[in-house]
């Protein structure tokens, strides 16, 4: 009897892959009954050119056009993909393949897209960041610690007037940032119009009294028409950078706003909301380093990508993996969860952590992170029991204190704020 499925043509457990093949990653779970072999061939056939059964017809090209799973390592399984089933510069094509229809396979319990070794002759599409670690150092004015920022606590809720002041006090704290978070777009009681307007004069007032480089991250996401309208009022307003957040608003709509931040030369800071309902299974889905690895290839300048000890989920492992993804010209680690990646001319993208980080806790954040990071400290400053200022100024004492290598305890005999700080949270560690 002659087979009815064909998915076993695509394995080939001797492949040897071109240096133009995309390859992934998969952790993959067979459902009961089926054999890895059969499971890795499903994966390969209908993320490719395959079917559920064999053709009568097939294209002359039909071997040029067919994934191969080529290896086979317990849970875990490679496929090899030809460059030439995808369409230069569209990564939303490249998504509709590799973490498509094959996620609702019913030959598959459990899949996780752990990682893609993205070819130069797939990645030269690509802009990549505009600016990058060094441009942001330079468009800033901030050569050796970290980027800083913060969040208007509570994320939601005030005036555009009102937070234009807190902005007002975080800068003259110390900070170099202030930033909407992710669901603070344009309200009925903060209009997305006034806040750029209330926060630029706010801006112009922090940097003439302070002397230093200020600047903000304020949310455009919406519709994609309306985000660059957003972002051409940001521009015309002096700022210097656009926030979009990148999960929710989709690839798409990110790759047309980084040709339109490259036109009004706007540094892009990605907020990740929504990436946890995709990424936190780590038996299925899509990792977060993966996602990290497409947003710097697109080309945003700066990505949040956790703390290891605040209040989001991310081991260590994990977030400094994908450190190393955003930020090495060559990742070429010794894992078998992490491929091999040239970046060649794509600028490194500048790590942001943030969530429940206070002054407490900030040395332990550059131990594990280094200081070529943003660091967003938010109700850790605003928290302060003597208000925002000095909490963004008890904020810049601790990482003086790290950068210098003096204990907390030790430098805030002679910071106030700093002691203040530690008064309250101690080393708390948020949950």
């Amino acid at each position: 009897m002659k087979s009815i499925d064909w998915y076993q043509d695509f394995v080939d457990l001797k492949y040897k892959p071109s240096k133009n093949d995309v390859i992934c990653l998969f952790r993959f779970e067979p459902a009961l009954k089926m054999s890895r072999v059969e499971a890795a061939g499903r994966i390969a056939s209908e993320s490719s050119a395959g079917t559920w059964t064999t053709l009568t017809k097939l294209p002359k090209t039909i071997e040029k056009v067919m994934a191969t799973s080529f290896e086979i390592n317990g849970n875990f399984v490679k496929v090899a993909y030809p460059i030439n089933i995808w369409e230069p510069g569209n990564m939303p094509q490249l998504l509709s393949g590799i973490a498509g229809n094959i996620f609702g396979m019913k030959a598959l319990e459990n899949l996780k897209l752990v990682d893609v070794l993205l070819p130069i002759q797939y990645t030269r599409h690509f802009r990549g960041p505009e600016f990058g670690i060094e441009g942001i150092r330079r468009l800033l004015k901030v050569k050796k610690r970290p980027i800083t920022g913060a969040v208007a606590k509570p994320k939601i809720g005030w005036s555009a007037k009102e937070h234009a002041k807190i902005a007002y006090e975080t800068w003259i704290g110390g900070f170099d940032l202030v930033k909407d978070d992710e669901n603070l777009t344009s309200t009925q009681f903060n209009k997305f119009e006034q806040r750029v307007k209330f926060c630029s004069s706010m801006r112009d007032k922090a940097e003439k009294e302070s002397g230093e480089r200020k600047s903000a991250l304020i949310n455009i996401t919406g519709e994609t028409r309306q985000m660059i309208k957003r972002a051409k009022m940001l521009h015309d307003f002096g700022f210097e950078y656009i926030m979009i957040d990148v999960i929710t608003v989709g690839i798409s709509a990110l790759q047309t706003l980084r040709e339109v931040c490259h036109d009004y030369k706007l540094a892009i800071h990605a907020h990740r909301a929504m990436h946890a309902a995709f990424d936190r299974n780590p038996r299925h889905g899509i990792s977060m380093l993966f996602m990290a690895k497409i947003c710097r290839l697109i080309g945003v300048d700066q990505i949040h990508i956790g703390t290891v000890i605040g209040k989001l989920v991310g081991t260590q492992s994990e977030v400094l993996d994908i450190k190393s993804e955003i930020t090495a010209n060559r990742v070429n680690h010794k894992k078998s969860s992490v491929l091999y990646q040239h970046w060649n001319n794509i600028k490194p993208v500048l790590p942001v952590s943030s969530g429940g980080i206070h002054p407490g806790i900030i040395p332990d954040v550059l131990k594990i992170m280094g200081t070529d990071i943003a660091l967003l400290v938010s109700g850790g400053i605003h928290g302060h029991p003597n208000g925002t200022r000095d909490g963004a100024c008890a904020a810049m004492q601790s990482i003086e204190a790290a950068m210098k290598k003096i204990s907390l305890p030790e430098y805030a005999k002679t910071h106030p704020e700093l002691r203040t700080a530690l008064e309250k949270w101690g080393r708390l560690r948020p949950q």
